[in-house]
């Protein structure tokens, strides 16, 4: 018949086998590729010849050595320049004294000065300024002249150069501050270094004004900022004037710095010394302590007990515990290894407490209405700091020592608050039972209970306490927070600022990390209670970070869901998250713990409720303005729920699930995908998808669905899916967006085609709609699609379509569907099958020679080649071309795409060869000819 004499015919089995490469036998020695290679040396023996190595390497097998191995006694270079390296960090690290893990001061300023704040009037003295400040005149060269000029300027400062002024509200005072900081740095820079001085020492005198004293703490924090200035510029300027002619290293010595450096280091301490008042005195050199370097091996070292005495002199205990934080900050910035010096700060700190209850400090109170308690807090910053800096990679017994001074000061609960706070979790969880003995003998008049019990659950958090004092920890704990009924209270504390919520939901973590997976009762209860304390009031608006924190505890030791979800109180708890974007954040962090830990595939519908209402909550954030980065996360997430719900084979109840979830998600594409494909994956029905937008998608689900339909046997299903898949498309833009650009569709197009021919071989035709009716139809939508302009997209199409058309020829398919008739089985090579094919192999060859002659006539001898190549392939792996007018047809073609040299020489030659290859087979002889009339040639 005519088709005999188009394609020819296939033994599949038999290709393969000769396809597949011959076994090679291996022989395995002492040699293996992945052995290591042992080097060994061996030394140069005497009397070697003149010119040869002095020594030679070696190796236990027959492999060459390792050229890197060989050189350096079996160590390549690269791994000791390695070992080299970590030598060197692990000696940088262990001479690192302050790291990373220690929080800086610079952390804690910004919530200082929104804490501390008031509504009193304020009052500042500014420094006017005077001619006397300026440089002195190169002719005023006499030593004493100059000292007793510098002394001049400075009693100026006491005699009248400065103005007060008065009624400054917070951010005016904060202003005037401000400019006072960039006036020192513009005296400095125009050389007016006593000028400079003034404005430190002036400054400095501010802290001893406490007539505002709820501000005290953010005006410590303001005026410091102005003697780190001060600081920071001493020590460059001196550190400058080492540098000449190179600069001076970070780990200089004294013997580093010149005559010059010295001298002038040394005229600072003598003008600061020079200062009458105690209080700028002890400041100002604070603040240039690290200049002793220049001077001195010893000067810091010296320096920092006596500049701690000194602090002794300041009589209001407010003023001295904050220029004792600020010496340890100075401290722990030049010599973090002086310990001694931050604990006799401590110490001397504790012994100003007394002073709290004299005269002279509750009359200031009285006089400004100050309450002890809101006084006591004023503390918090400067002992929290200065308990972190002796705290800071300190020895477990230094806790005990601090816990006997506490016992000694009555078990002061702000030190106790402060000293849990402090030290590392593990070291207070081993004390927990202590702790909480001496929270008990506390005076909750000045610090309440619960926030001390608050403080101990940040510890109990990160560490476990012993076990056998876990149930006495917890039932402690509980009596008090239980018997808290509000979360408001009255007075401010630094430590748990605004309405203090944070305390109950600390107190909650004591008890939540005693629980076991088991314990859904207990769990439950604590919920409850949480929703109890933080309803009245809208209060947990306020501790939104402090419930988040709940969560993920909970979420640690509850990672079965089943369980979770059966706490009634858990979903309530988290309506109470009502700020969107904190919401949106608790359901993505549930999300991801149940995407990492749920394993199993589930239908339990406790969970399905559950997560269908968590996802629901991140589906409804998502608006015009959301980013598509955040709506690509939000998808992945739900993505991850819909693939681990599955009903077995109860395909009505996995539809049902679907269409909830695509009414749910209708506003994220990929989760409507992911839908599409889970119907695909486990059931045998039809889902909508024409409500995407992306056609693309459309295509592919269609094809997908259709080959899903084929593999469940639902054969009608499967001819609706392939007959949308062919309808939509005319509808393919000629370009579409991709990452934001106009790219051409032609080469989406075309992939998609060949999948879609590669599936019609095992699609059966359709009884009522005649022969090959789908190819027939796929090709009518190629041959009236409006394709770019110079495209050969729909000749390669036809191209594509005759290797299809040569398998259904074949009385067994390269493959089929179990249990899907395909045509083979049909039709059975009835002959007006073959021939319908054959008319369509010649409809479409026709139509390819007629544009290979029409790319002739214009010219276009590239594109002409590489079609006339690309059909010649066709012909020669799927053709018979045992036909003469088929064997004719590809030498033709085999010449018109060398006639103009286009053709690449290499992939010429290769298929020459596989021609030879071939004819030597016995059924394929008759290429001997072929391949006889095939001849290169090159462009003239």
């Amino acid at each position: 018949c005519c088709v005999t004499r188009r394609s020819r015919g296939r033994n599949y089995e038999a290709e393969l086998q000769r396809c597949r490469p011959e076994a090679a036998p291996v022989e395995f020695g002492d040699y293996h590729p992945l052995k290591p290679i042992m080097v060994t040396d061996t030394k140069s023996r005497r009397g070697a010849r003149k010119g040869s190595t002095s020594s030679s390497s070696s190796s236990s097998s027959s492999a060459p050595a390792d050229p890197l191995s060989s050189m350096l006694d079996g160590t390549d270079p690269l791994s000791m320049f390695a070992a080299a390296s970590v030598s060197e960090k692990k000696r940088e690290k262990e001479e690192e004294v302050v790291g990373p893990d220690f929080e800086p001061w610079s952390s804690k300023r910004g919530e200082i000065l929104a804490r501390f704040t008031t509504t009193e009037k304020l009052s500042i003295n500014l420094f006017m300024g005077s001619d006397k400040g300026k440089a002195p005149s190169p002719g005023s060269s006499a030593v004493s002249e100059k000292v007793r000029t510098r002394l001049e300027e400075l009693d100026d400062l006491e005699e009248g150069s400065q103005r007060e002024l008065l009624n400054l509200s917070q951010q005016d005072y904060a202003n005037r501050i401000e400019e006072l900081n960039q006036s020192l740095k513009e005296a400095w820079a125009s050389d007016q270094k006593v000028k400079a001085l003034k404005i430190v020492i002036q400054c400095s005198k501010l802290l001893s004004d406490t007539s505002v004293i709820q501000f005290y703490p953010s005006k410590f924090v303001l005026i410091t900022d102005i003697l780190d200035t001060f600081g920071r510029l001493v020590y460059d300027r001196i550190w400058t004037m080492c540098s000449d002619p190179r600069p001076l290293p970070d780990s200089f010595t004294v013997d580093d710095v010149n005559d010059t450096a010295k001298e002038t280091c040394l005229n600072w301490f003598f003008k600061i010394a020079s200062i009458r008042e105690l209080l700028p005195r002890l400041y100002v050199e604070a603040a240039i302590l690290k200049c002793n370097r220049f001077l001195n091996k010893t000067g810091i070292q010296e320096t920092l007990p006596r500049l701690t005495a000194m602090i002794r002199g300041i009589g209001d205990p407010l003023v001295a515990a904050y220029t004792r934080a600020y010496l340890c900050r100075v401290g722990m910035e030049v010599a973090p290894h002086l310990k001694d010096s931050l604990n006799r700060n401590f110490f001397d700190l504790l012994g100003t407490f007394r002073q709290v209850s004299g005269e002279s400090v509750q009359n200031q109170l009285v006089q400004q209405r100050v309450e002890v308690p809101e006084y006591l807090t004023l503390y918090s910053p400067a002992i929290n700091w200065i308990l972190q800096c002796i705290a800071y990679r300190a020895p477990e017994p230094l806790l005990t020592e601090m816990m006997e001074r506490c016992k000694k000061l009555g078990n002061n609960a702000l030190l106790l608050n402060s000293v849990m706070r402090a030290f590392r979790p593990e070291f207070v969880a081993a004390r927990a039972t202590d702790f909480i003995g001496m929270i008990k003998d506390c005076d909750e008049a000045g610090f309440p209970k619960h926030l001390l019990f608050g403080s101990l659950g940040r510890s109990l958090a990160c560490a476990d306490p012993p076990e056998s004092e876990r149930l006495t920890i917890l039932n402690e704990a509980w009596k008090v927070v239980t018997k808290v009924r509000s979360p408001q209270v009255e007075y401010r504390c630094y430590d748990y600022i605004c309405d203090h919520t944070f305390y109950y939901v600390s107190i909650t973590f004591i008890h939540l990390s005693f629980i076991s997976r088991s314990q859904k009762r207990e769990v439950n209860t604590v919920l409850a209670d949480i929703i109890k304390h933080m309803t009245p009031d809208r209060a947990f608006e306020d501790a939104y970070p402090q419930l988040q924190s709940v969560i993920r505890k909970i979420l640690t030791y509850f990672q079965d869901f089943s369980v979770l979800f059966s706490m009634e109180r858990f979903l309530p708890f988290l309506d109470m998250f009502q700020k969107d974007s904190v919401r949106v954040e608790v359901c993505r962090s549930i999300m991801e713990v149940f995407i990492k830990h749920q394993v199993e595939l589930t239908r339990d519908p406790v969970i399905l409720n559950a997560m269908l209402h968590i996802c629901k909550t991140m589906h409804d954030s998502v608006n015009a303005l959301t980013l598509e980065d955040e709506k690509r996360s939000l998808a992945l997430l739900i993505i991850g729920f819909i693939r681990m719900v599955s009903f077995g084979r109860d395909f009505e109840q996995q539809l049902s699930f679907c269409v909830e979830a695509r009414a749910t998600f209708c506003n994220l594409e990929p989760v409507l995908v992911q839908l599409i494909h889970t119907v695909n994956h486990q059931l045998r029905t039809f889902i909508t998808i024409p409500s995407l937008s992306s056609i693309f998608s459309r295509l592919s689900l269609y094809l997908l669905s259709g080959q899903v339909a084929l593999a469940n046997q639902c054969l009608s299903q499967a001819d609706a899916f392939l007959k949308a898949a062919v309808g939509i498309l005319p509808d393919v833009p000629r370009s579409i967006s991709v990452e934001g650009k106009l790219r051409s569709s032609e080469s989406f197009l075309l992939d998609f085609i060949n999948n879609f021919l590669a599936t019609l071989l095992v699609v059966p035709d359709h009884p009522e709609h005649g022969v090959l009716y789908l190819v027939r139809g796929l090709l009518n939508m190629v041959q009236d699609y409006t394709w770019e302009d110079n495209s050969d997209a729909k000749v390669r199409v036809y191209v594509s379509a005759l290797p299809l058309l040569a398998a259904m020829s074949q009385e067994t398919y390269l493959y089929s569907i179990p249990k899907v008739d395909s045509n083979e089985t049909l039709y059975g090579g009835d002959p007006k099958f073959l021939s319908e094919i054959n008319k369509l192999c010649e409809t479409l060859i026709g139509q390819i020679l007629d544009n290979l002659k029409a790319l002739g006539r214009d010219e276009s001898t590239r594109r002409q080649g590489a079609l006339a190549f690309s059909l010649f392939g066709v012909l020669l792996a799927h053709g018979d071309l045992r036909n003469n007018k088929l064997s004719q047809l590809a030498v033709n073609l085999w010449n018109l795409c060398h006639k103009h040299g286009y053709c690449e020489t290499g992939i010429s030659v290769r298929t020459l060869e596989y021609i030879k290859h071939q004819a030597q087979q016995h059924d394929m002889t008759h290429l001997t000819d072929t391949v006889q009339r095939l001849a290169l040639q090159s462009r003239t």
